[in-house]
C-alpha cells in the first residue's frame, strides 16, 4: 500500500467511516480496488470476489487476516506482503504493530486501523447485504 499517495490512503481511510462521496470518487478516479478493499473490510462478499478477480489477492488476503484467518495472515508473510499483515495485527491494536507503525513513521496506517475498529466496534451491519 505503499505505492498509495498518503491523500489516497487518507481517502480510503475516510471510506471506512462510511463516507459515501469519498467512495465514489475513489471508485471513478481510477482506486476501484481500494474502493472494493473498503466495502470488503465491511463485509462485501462480493467486493472480496472482484479483488480476488481482479489481481488484488493481497487485499483479499488482508480482509481475510483482518477476520483472523491464519492462513491469509501467513500467505501476507510468504508472499512479502508485511506492512499488510501488521496492519491486520494493528486493526487488532496489536501493541507490537502499533509500535512498528509509529516508529516506521507510518501514521496513516494507524488511522486506518483505527477507523476500521471504530467501524467494527460501532456498527451493527448484516454483510449480507452489502454490495459492491
Amino acid at each position: 500500500m505503499l505505492e498509495y499517495e498518503p491523500k489516497i490512503l487518507l481517502a480510503f481511510a475516510e471510506t471506512l467511516g462510511g463516507n459515501q462521496e469519498i467512495f465514489t470518487w475513489l471508485m471513478e478516479n481510477g482506486y476501484q480496488e481500494l474502493g472494493a478493499l473498503s466495502m470488503c473490510m465491511r463485509g462485501s462478499e462480493e467486493a472480496f470476489g472482484w479483488l480476488m478477480k481482479n489481481g488484488y489477492p493481497q487485499f483479499g488476503a488482508l480482509d481475510r487476516a483482518i477476520d483472523g484467518d491464519l492462513k491469509a495472515y501467513l500467505w501476507l508473510l510468504k508472499n512479502d506482503f508485511k506492512l499488510l499483515a501488521i496492519l491486520a495485527d494493528a486493526c487488532h491494536a496489536k501493541p507490537e504493530a502499533i509500535e512498528y507503525l509509529n516508529s516506521n513513521n507510518l501514521p496513516i496506517f494507524l488511522l486506518i486501523a483505527r477507523k476500521y475498529i471504530t467501524f467494527r466496534d460501532n456498527q451493527t451491519y448484516d454483510y449480507h447485504k452489502k454490495t459492491f
